[in-house]
């Protein structure tokens, strides 16, 4: 009977920890707007002119809205191949040099991939920044793309061991570009499942422990 109770609870465990596995944390947000919006997918985006909620929120200070007049088809196209809704572009959240966006996402710790979208609303081909994740600078020099067009750039395996996932979009001269106005259209951080502990080595583990405590 011990030994049936001993497999029944490594079985359960097993079931657990492969749902820990799938069940991924998501976390995203829509610059430019207060108002939460749920894409033509099902998935939740955050208004980003927010602070201090449960998913996190600016920090330091508010940035700035805007609106995206139109896309082009080509960027309307581009979205949609990259499973966006279009609408997400249709607005950005920026602030005036040398102030910066400062957000900071309340994600916990762990291993995650982030993605950076923006629509460009003003300043084609010459709006300049640096992209800082984790006070790392993982795109220096970042340069939006073209008036109406959008571009999308994910940045993968970024560490988190503080609990808080920590965001910077920073103005830079060096970029060789005359607006140094930082912005964004929407960010998503998704749990990089790929690196995370195979369940079989947990249960191996698990295992272990309960035939030593047996004996």
């Amino acid at each position: 009977m011990k030994l049936l109770s001993i497999l029944t609870l490594i079985t359960l465990l097993s079931v657990v920890m492969a749902a820990d596995m799938l069940s991924a944390e998501e976390y995203r947000v829509r610059g430019g707007k207060t108002d939460d919006f749920t894409d033509s997918q099902g998935r939740l985006w955050h208004g980003a002119q927010q602070t201090d909620q449960a998913w996190g929120g600016w920090i330091a200070e508010a940035p700035r809205t805007a609106e995206v007049a139109e896309l082009t088809s080509d960027a309307q196209a581009q979205a949609t191949e990259a499973g966006y809704d279009a609408e997400l572009f249709y607005a950005v959240s920026w602030a005036q040099y040398p102030t910066t966006i400062k957000y900071q996402l309340k994600t916990g710790n762990g291993t995650f991939d982030v993605t950076y979208l923006v629509g460009e609303h003003w300043s084609p081909n010459n709006r300049g920044f640096d992209i800082i994740i984790e006070d790392e600078i993982v795109e220096p020099l970042y340069v939006t793309p073209g008036l109406h067009e959008i571009d999308i750039k994910t940045y993968e395996t970024i560490v988190v061991a503080d609990g808080a996932l920590d965001l910077e979009f920073a103005g830079n001269p060096d970029a060789g570009t005359t607006d140094r106005n930082a912005t964004f259209s929407a960010l998503e951080v998704v749990a990089n499942v790929g690196t995370a502990v195979d369940p079989k080595a947990k249960l191996t583990t698990t295992w272990g422990t309960l035939k030593n405590n047996r004996q």
